[in-house]
């Protein structure tokens, strides 16, 4: 009989098409809904299968609660994967390339089983490989997920092996028994046709375009018509990241520094040769030590580990870089820069090149001075750095030392560039510039460590050939193919491919000589700082139609400002700071998001290609992520979140 048949339907609810609503409110009536006798519900699980490509490109196979809304479906990932500050994170449909033909689903699918994760995440005994995410009672892959709050190290601020057992620092989670330290651990690319077979985007407006698929995480997968068994990336959507900690975020740092990898590899972002040589030597680096700590780790799984030395350690590496200056210096002036910079102003129609001036940098204002006796009087030039676009143009080997300044005036932008004779004065200055677009001067402590960050970017560019140091038997195990983007093969096209490989190779190890020394956690932590310091770090692009303008425009949103950027070039027309910010609207009716600055400054544009929503999720997003303090306990606020990015849908 039909009432011996024993089923939990606790994870069922009502789903009703017409509306994209969940009826989850089960107090009220279907009258309350608003639904009629010919309404069709549909009595579904609330958890639905999903495939989840993480940041490292491998895929994963997750149930997910499609009821709830994204942010807290995105939370409970986290949680679960041990990842700290998911409001960092967000979900992503995948984007489609528009040089290929449409391809059946089937097609897709299985190109995307050529990259699931390797190694079992769960225990291959337990009869699934779902993973089951987010807390229901009774289940038996349920799983809280763990925040540290307390100073006890969960991983080897070296090479990120949990430091105790995976049911210390995974919960209840099927992960605890199964295979979780694979999440922290970087996996090369093993062919070079992996990489030619992804997505790279041509040009600025292919970026922009990538960025319509973030899903709205005030609204629920359902209501988003995330279909079961869909494909979804989960990607780092804010790049704002915070307490970035070598004892707790192993898979964090790793899911954070196979972003960046796959960013520079497939040409989303911009970089030099030489920064490409320098990333290169970094993968290198990590791919090698990932091999050894893994063999390392299955040797010594019962090695103790004194937590003190192990806490001191990890002082030595932070994402700022270094470590903390013991010399406070006098706290009661604010320190200056003098010396000989060279200046060139561009103009149309003028071959005018660089002109040496004696410059002086206080506050947050450069003043030019014909030479060095003239400094007590006016000024030949004077500019104020606060707001501006400071942008590096460095080559190494040419010793070439840049930098690009867009400084904010009524009718726009005026671009002014520095040159420096030598690294030294380059770091002090460009630490100085960066600081005070932000408007704050060299008597903030960060100005120290801004310098020494810059200071070691460029020494991990350095090439030093030394044969001694280059023995031909390691050169075997380098696919230089896989390392650097297809941009830079495609130089040497027409040499043979043999020299190619040899050529890059060879390039390679002189770069890996900067890194060699370094442990492998630290060697993650420099490659995303350095990714941090590419000019285009950060910028989001959206296409959009500005109010008074005749064409299609570029917004990018920041941590910190709007840009509003040309189309074809990126070059940005005109910053805006949030610090500035008094408010932001958003006309839902014509789809035009109105943000207001000080001194009566008002910013309308509408989003040509994409939902307005997106945008505005955007900019309340990085709002919210500013509020956050070390001295806060782990615990979101999700209400503010919501304040904050939802508006009136």
């Amino acid at each position: 009989m039909l009432t011996d048949v024993k089923k939990d339907w606790s994870d069922h609810a009502l789903w009703w098409e017409k509306k994209k609503t969940w009826l989850l409110k089960t107090h009220w009536t279907l009258d309350k809904y608003g639904i009629q006798a010919d309404a069709k519900l549909q009595f579904t699980p609330q958890h639905k299968l999903l495939r989840l490509q993480l940041p490292n490109m491998k895929y994963v196979k997750v149930k997910v609660n499609f009821s709830d809304r994204v942010f807290k479906a995105v939370s409970d990932i986290c949680k679960t994967f041990n990842i700290r500050h998911p409001e960092e994170l967000s979900l992503l449909r995948k984007p489609r390339d528009p040089t290929k033909k449409k391809k059946k689903k089937l097609d897709d699918q299985c190109e995307d089983e050529a990259l699931e994760l390797e190694g079992p995440l769960i225990t291959p005994g337990s009869g699934t490989d779902v993973l089951y995410i987010g807390p229901v009672k009774g289940n038996i892959y349920s799983s809280p997920g763990l925040y540290s709050k307390t100073m006890t190290p969960t991983y080897d601020s070296h090479d990120g092996s949990p430091l105790s057992p995976t049911s210390a620092w995974f919960g209840d989670s099927a992960l605890s028994e199964g295979n979780p330290g694979i999440l922290a651990v970087s996996q090369p690319i093993t062919s070079p046709e992996i990489l030619a077979k992804m997505y790279k985007p041509q040009a600025l407006l292919d970026k922009a375009k990538i960025n319509q698929g973030w899903l709205d995480s005030s609204r629920s997968l359902m209501e988003q018509e995330v279909k079961e068994n869909e494909a979804l990336l989960l990607r780092f959507k804010y790049y704002s990241f915070f307490d970035l900690n070598p004892k707790y975020d192993a898979i964090r740092i790793n899911q954070l520094y196979e972003q960046s990898k796959w960013a520079i590899l497939l040409e989303e972002i911009e970089c030099t040769e030489e920064e490409m040589m320098m990333f290169a030597a970094l993968q290198y680096h990590i791919n090698k030590l990932s091999i050894m700590s893994s063999e390392n780790h299955l040797n010594n799984s019962d090695k103790e580990v004194d937590e003190v030395d192990a806490a001191l350690s990890d002082l030595e590496i932070t994402l700022e870089g270094g470590k903390t200056s013991t010399i406070l210096g006098d706290i009661t002036s604010i320190p200056e820069l003098a010396d000989y910079i060279k200046v060139f102003k561009p103009k149309k129609l003028t071959l005018k090149g660089y002109k040496p001036y004696w410059c002086t940098f206080k506050d947050t204002s450069i003043s030019c001075y014909k030479s060095k006796e003239e400094s007590n009087g006016t000024p030949a030039h004077q500019m104020n750095l606060r707001g501006c676009e400071v942008t590096p143009d460095v080559n190494i080997s040419g010793q070439k030392f840049n930098i690009k300044l867009l400084i904010p005036v009524a009718e726009g932008m005026n671009e002014i560039w520095l040159r420096c004779d030598n690294e030294k004065q380059y770091a002090h200055w460009m630490a100085a510039c960066r600081l005070a677009s932000k408007g704050k001067t060299m008597a903030d402590s960060s100005y120290n460590l801004e310098v020494q960050n810059i200071l070691s970017f460029l020494k991990m560019q350095h090439l030093n050939p030394d044969p001694q140091l280059m023995p031909e038997q390691i050169t075997t195990d380098i696919n230089p193919e896989c390392l650097v983007s297809p941009r830079y093969l495609k130089k040497y096209k027409n040499k043979q491919p043999g020299y190619i490989r040899d050529l890059i190779t060879a390039r390679i190890l002189e770069a890996h000589q900067n890194v060699a020394q370094m442990s492998l956690i630290e060697a993650k932590m420099r490659f995303i700082q350095a990714w941090q310091s590419l000019p285009e770090f950060g910028i989001t692009h959206f296409i959009a139609r500005f109010q008074g303008g005749k064409k299609e425009e570029l917004i990018g949103i920041a941590y910190n400002r709007l840009i509003r950027m040309d189309a074809s070039t990126g070059d940005a027309i005109k910053t805006w700071r949030f610090s500035n910010m008094k408010q932001w609207n958003v006309n839902w009716e014509i789809k035009m998001v109105t943000v207001e600055f000080a001194d009566d400054v008002r910013v309308s544009f509408i989003c040509t290609e994409v939902d307005c929503k997106v945008v505005h999720e955007f900019i309340g997003g990085y709002i919210f992520l500013s509020t956050r303090a070390k001295d806060q306990n782990e615990s979101l606020d999700e209400e503010m979140f919501y304040k904050l990015t939802s508006g009136w849908v």
